[in-house]
C-alpha cells in the first residue's frame, strides 16, 4: 500500500513537472546545461572552500569567458553548416598582434602617444584583418572545394607562423590607455551605479519581450502560454539578472587603488575606507552585446534562415535558390570578425601581445558550442547555448586552477569534456529523432 501511495507521489510529481515544462516552453536541453553548470559550481566551491563562489573569483570568472564567448557566438554558425574552424586560436593571436603593433609602433609618430583616436583605428584595423582572413579562407573553402577542416589547419599554422614574423617573436607592450578598458579591470568596468541601471532596463526589456511576443502569437493566432508561465518565466530572468548585478557589485576595488581614485577626484574617504564595487565589466558587456546581436542574426534575419537551411540539406538548399557559395563566405568572414574582437578583449586584458596569444582557444572554442548544443552534423545550435557553454569550459579551467591541477591534466580533462559533449549530442539526437 505504501509502495502504491509513493508511486503515485512519484507520478503526480513527474505529471506536475512536465505540465510545467509544456507550459514554459523551456528548451529541456538548456536547462539541463544550466543544471549542469550548477553542479560543476557547486562541486568547486566545496573543494575549494568556499573561494570558488566567491564575488573576486565570479567576477574574474566573467572576464576570462568573455573573448572565448565572444568567438563561440560565430562558431555556432560554422559548425551549424557541417564545417569546423581550427584556424580562431591562431587569428585571434595574428589580429591581436596587429592591433598591438598598430597602437604602439605606427600610429603614435602619426597622431602622438594616448591619442583619442589610437584604440579605434586599432580595432578597426584588426576586425578589419580578420574579416578578410575569414573571407578568405571560406573562399577557398566554399568556390575552390577544399574542406573546411584542411583549409583552417592550414590556417592554424600560416597565421600562428605570421604572429612570430611580424615582430620577430617579440612581445609588444603596453597598450594605450583607453584600449586596455576593453579588458576590464577597476577603470573597465561600468560600476555600481550604471551596473544596477543597467540591469534595471534589461528587466524591463525582458518584461516587454513577453508581452510583445504574446502580441505576436495572439496576431497569427499562434498558441499562447499560460499568463502564469509568462510570469514565472520573467520573473526568473529578471531575478537572474538582478542577482548577477548584485554579485558583480558586490566584488570591491582594492584599497589602495580606491584610495588612489579618491585622491585624483578630490574625495574625501571614510573613516572605514572608500567601498567602490567593480560592477560588469566592459568585456563582459562586449560579450553580452555580441550574443544578443548574434542571436537576432540568426533567428531574425535572411542569412539567419540561409544558414541553417544549408547545414539542415545543403542540397535542397541550393535548389531552393540560395547562394550556398557565398553564405559560406560570408560565415566564415563573420567568424573571422568575431576573432579579431576576442583579440582586442584579450590583447586589452593582457596589456600585452605575444606569440602565444590565443593557443588552444580553438579547443575551447569548438567546446563552448558543441557543449552549448551545436551539433556536428550541422543545422541544429544556439547562440545563448554556446555561450553558456562558454562559462562551463571556463569554469572547469578557473575551477581546476583554484585545486592546483596541473596544466597537463587540466587539457586531459577538457578533452574528455569534449567527447562526453559529442557523445550526449549523439544520444540526444537519435532519441528525438
Amino acid at each position: 500500500m505504501t509502495d502504491t501511495l509513493e508511486r503515485r507521489g512519484d507520478a503526480g510529481v513527474g505529471a506536475r513537472l512536465s505540465k510545467l515544462m509544456r507550459a514554459t516552453e523551456v528548451d529541456t536541453r538548456m536547462l539541463g546545461m544550466l543544471g549542469a553548470l550548477f553542479v560543476i559550481w557547486i562541486v568547486f566551491d566545496i573543494l575549494s572552500g568556499g573561494l570558488f563562489l566567491s564575488p573576486r573569483n565570479l567576477w574574474n570568472l566573467s572576464v576570462q569567458t568573455a573573448s572565448v564567448a565572444v568567438m563561440s557566438t560565430g562558431m555556432v554558425l560554422v559548425i551549424v553548416t557541417r564545417n569546423i574552424d581550427l584556424s580562431v586560436g591562431s587569428i585571434l593571436g595574428f589580429t591581436g598582434m596587429i592591433m598591438a603593433v598598430t597602437q604602439v609602433q605606427f600610429l603614435p609618430p602619426l597622431l602622438g602617444f594616448e591619442g583619442p583616436f589610437n584604440w579605434i583605428i586599432a580595432v578597426a584595423v584588426g576586425v578589419v584583418a580578420g574579416v578578410a582572413i575569414g573571407g578568405l579562407q571560406g573562399v577557398i573553402i566554399a568556390y575552390a572545394g577544399v574542406p573546411a577542416f584542411i583549409v583552417t589547419l592550414g590556417g592554424l599554422l600560416v597565421w600562428r607562423g605570421g604572429a612570430w614574423w611580424m615582430t620577430s617573436g617579440k612581445t609588444v607592450a603596453p597598450m594605450d590607455s583607453n584600449f586596455r578598458l576593453i579588458g576590464g579591470g577597476a577603470e573597465g568596468s561600468l560600476g555600481e551605479s550604471w551596473t544596477w541601471a543597467l540591469a534595471a532596463v534589461a528587466c524591463l526589456i525582458v518584461c516587454l519581450s513577453f508581452v510583445m511576443g504574446r502580441r505576436r502569437r495572439q496576431r497569427f493566432k499562434f498558441q499562447q502560454r499560460p499568463i502564469w508561465a509568462e510570469v514565472l518565466l520573467a520573473a526568473v530572468t529578471s531575478g537572474a539578472i538582478l542577482a548577477a548585478a548584485a554579485l558583480l557589485n558586490a566584488y570591491k576595488w582594492p584599497t589602495a587603488v580606491a584610495a588612489r581614485y579618491a585622491r585624483d577626484n578630490n574625495l574625501t574617504v571614510p573613516d572605514g575606507g572608500l567601498s567602490i564595487g567593480y560592477g560588469l565589466a566592459i568585456p563582459v558587456l562586449i560579450a553580452i552585446v555580441v550574443g544578443i546581436v548574434m542571436t537576432f542574426v540568426t533567428t531574425r534575419t535572411r542569412f539567419g534562415r540561409y544558414v541553417f537551411a544549408i547545414g539542415g540539406n545543403p542540397e535542397a538548399a541550393e535548389l531552393a535558390g540560395i547562394n550556398t557559395r557565398w553564405v559560406l563566405t560570408k560565415v566564415f568572414m563573420l567568424m573571422g570578425g568575431l576573432a579579431a574582437l576576442g583579440a582586442a578583449i584579450s590583447t586589452a586584458r593582457l596589456n600585452a601581445a605575444t606569440n602565444a596569444q590565443g593557443t588552444l582557444d580553438e579547443l575551447y572554442v569548438i567546446a563552448a558550442a558543441v557543449i552549448g548544443g551545436t551539433s556536428l552534423a550541422g543545422g541544429v545550435g544556439t547562440v545563448a547555448g554556446a555561450m553558456i557553454g562558454a562559462v562551463v569550459m571556463q569554469s572547469l579551467q578557473s575551477g581546476m586552477v583554484l585545486l592546483g591541477i596541473d596544466s597537463p591534466l587540466q587539457a586531459i580533462i577538457v578533452g574528455i569534456v569534449l567527447v562526453l559533449a559529442v557523445f550526449i549530442d549523439g544520444v540526444y539526437r537519435r532519441r528525438t529523432a
